[in-house]
């Protein structure tokens, strides 16, 4: 019988580490080994048994989840799925965990926590999962691991959801524009995605090819996201918004809790950024804008899936690489969570396995497709 996820939970709210406790516990493939109201408790209970997955909460009064974490990456690594209120400060203090070495986010509003956990259910625990299968020798001890997606319910929605299924056609229209219109980059990441789209996008030139990102992330995280990189990087990164121009240089990643999707007009390309159901357990999601690429650029895209909990986004390659798209994805080696890329691979969908560190060339050399 394979071994449960044992967790440890760090939280100060009585009622926050209740509402865990339950819904991890209901999980057959997890066991809460305890529950500690501050990181002082939570030491004395690792030295007597060591969790393999520990849920922390970022405000507590003795010390805050901030400093307990770089002190037990520092001394014992041990995968942490950080717990934090939904709120734009929030998103900079959890750019700090980020680097500090956080696996994931579990999101607690203000008000209503317990009915918003009970509701996220299914995500917290895929979240615990996912966090326990991460390869924490690829997570630097400052690294800026990913972040997830919110609430995730029992149904899963494919991308139909959201759009049709491309149609490939063979015009003599559509090969003139295959020959005029920029080449153009989607890349969908989820668990451990964030530090790996640094290392990619900090070795871009300020001309490469226009690139649209999923990475798995609340709202209001995006945004301090983006920013962060815009920072680091050569090109230009933003946070997605309606109606944004696809082009040489510029990164769009999509906003938290919203499906972004590749249009065109013309020659020019362009996101759309909208509501809509979750798809593929997320929002935004890997499928969509996939999908959405397929349709509208076909074989001036290349399609990338990365390091990722899940199948979100398999499907969506495949599509592209039917449409005419390169598509790639990241090796086992040198993914945090060998899921998404896994799901791709054994669907076919990928023209080329490359490690992490061979990504950025493989975009370059779309320009001279």
């Amino acid at each position: 019988m394979k071994r449960r996820v044992r967790v440890l939970i760090i939280d100060d709210s009585a009622s926050v580490r209740q509402t865990l406790t339950d819904i991890l516990s209901a999980d057959p493939g997890i066991e809460v080994l305890a529950a500690a109201s501050d990181p002082f408790v939570a030491a004395k209970r690792i030295q007597q048994e060591v969790p393999d997955v520990i849920t922390l909460d970022v405000e507590m009064p003795r010390m805050d989840g901030i400093t307990f974490l770089r002190k037990l990456m520092a001394q014992r690594p041990i995968p942490v799925v950080m717990c934090s209120s939904l709120t734009e400060n929030g998103s900079q203090t959890l750019i700090e965990a980020m680097e500090a070495g956080a696996i994931d986010i579990i999101l607690k509003p203000k008000v209503g926590t317990r009915a918003f956990l009970l509701e996220s259910s299914v995500r917290i625990c895929d979240a615990v999962k996912a966090a326990a299968r991460a390869d924490l020798s690829l997570v630097p001890r400052a690294g800026r691991p990913a972040l997830a997606s919110r609430s995730a319910p029992t149904a899963k929605l494919s991308a139909d959801a959201m759009l049709p299924p491309p149609i490939v056609r063979a015009s003599l229209t559509q090969e003139a524009m295959a020959r005029t219109t920029e080449m153009i980059v989607c890349i969908g990441a989820s668990t451990g995605g964030t530090e790996s789209l640094r290392l990619v996008l900090e070795a871009l030139p300020h001309d490469c090819p226009g690139v649209v990102i999923v990475q798995h992330m609340p709202e209001h995280f995006t945004a301090a996201f983006a920013r962060r990189l815009d920072g680091l990087c050569a090109v230009d990164v933003k946070e997605a918004e309606d109606g944004d121009t696809v082009r040489r240089g510029r990164v769009l990643i999509a906003p938290g809790n919203r499906h972004t999707l590749l249009r065109r007009s013309g020659a020019r390309y362009y996101v759309e950024v909208k509501d809509g159901p979750l798809v593929s357990r997320h929002r935004p999601s890997v499928d969509v804008l996939f999908r959405s690429a397929a349709r509208y650029a076909g074989a001036n895209a290349m399609g990338i899936i990365m390091t990722g909990m899940g199948d979100d986004g398999a499907q969506g390659l495949k599509e592209m690489q039917t449409a005419g798209a390169h598509t790639i994805a990241q090796d086992e080696a040198t993914s945090v969570v060998f899921g998404m890329p896994r799901e791709a691979i054994l669907l076919g969908a990928a023209d080329k396995v490359v490690p992490l560190q061979q990504i950025a060339s493989q975009i370059l050399l779309a320009r001279r497709w």
